[in-house]
């Protein structure tokens, strides 16, 4: 099931990259770009990653938050590597991703699997979703992202 635009986003309670747990509540009266990768420090991801760092500081008054599969440990590495600077969540479990309708079938090489389907959701201050992007590029996370900000 993909989420649209005024449905309520899904809460989590995952790690950050520094082994903290983190809510979606403790967002509340901000606007989250919550966007989903498959795997951190793989060239699409990195691009996806530094493409946000980039723009964040023109983005006042938004939080970033990444999750992935991978463990806190190594969104840490991922993190001081390319200087991000957000949080980084861990779903190894795949729950969260399940519940945006994230987690699916992908074809790679001939060959069919479940992973993350890369996405990314802007979500008001109210806890509701304002935008979705299912299948986004990691080129324009942070474009989309910009657009959708200025329509606001």
């Amino acid at each position: 099931m993909q989420l649209k635009a005024g449905d309520r986003a899904p809460a989590f309670h995952l790690a950050d990259q520094s082994g903290h747990k983190q809510r979606l509540s403790h967002h509340k009266g901000r606007v989250v770009l919550l966007y989903f990768y498959p795997r951190a420090d793989t060239p699409g991801c990195t691009t996806q990653a530094c493409g946000l760092r980039d723009v964040a500081p023109r983005l006042a008054g938004v939080d970033i938050i990444g999750v992935s599969p991978d463990s806190p440990e190594r969104l840490s590495r991922f993190d001081e590597k390319y200087g991000l600077g957000f949080t980084l969540l861990s779903d190894p479990d795949h729950e969260v991703a399940m519940r945006y309708g994230v987690w699916g079938e992908k074809k790679m090489y001939g060959k069919t699997r479940m992973g993350i389907v890369r996405s990314a959701f802007l979500i008001d201050e109210k806890g509701r979703i304002a935008r979705a992007w299912y299948k986004i590029s990691p080129k324009d996370t942070p474009l989309k992202l910009e657009e959708a900000l200025e329509a606001r």
